[in-house]
């Protein structure tokens, strides 16, 4: 398992008021996870937070970017729904408290939207 670094440190500490939440390497990033539904993720030293079609207005407003990665291959680039909070709060837990809560209140709603499993057809 990858060692955290300092910013991944710092953006827990700072997400402390929001309740325990973990961070788990991913694809070169960390993914933030409350609940066991991932809210956010740290990519080059850069934190976004989960939106939704209901949140996604307000952190474009603030000034906040989506989360664009490389698809290589001569592919369009690809915007995740994954955004920056506004620049006051990224060094503020309490400016960022209610970005982070828009962002587990989005991934909670993205969960009860996936269709739950097909149980399987055994003879």
């Amino acid at each position: 398992m990858a060692r955290m670094d300092s910013y991944v440190e710092y953006t827990l500490e700072l997400l402390e008021p929001l309740g325990p939440v973990q961070a788990r390497n991913m694809f070169g990033g960390w993914g933030l996870y409350q609940g066991g539904r991932m809210f956010g993720l740290i990519a080059e030293d850069r934190l976004y937070l989960k939106t939704d079609d209901t949140t996604r207005p307000a952190f474009e407003s603030a000034g906040g970017e989506p989360f664009v990665y490389d698809a290589g291959n001569g592919r369009k680039p690809v915007t995740m729904s994954y955004w920056t909070p506004p620049p006051d709060a990224v060094d503020d837990a309490h400016a960022l408290l209610p970005w982070a809560r828009r962002a587990v209140e989005a991934a909670l709603r993205a969960a009860q939207k996936k269709k739950p499993a097909r149980p399987s057809r055994r003879a």
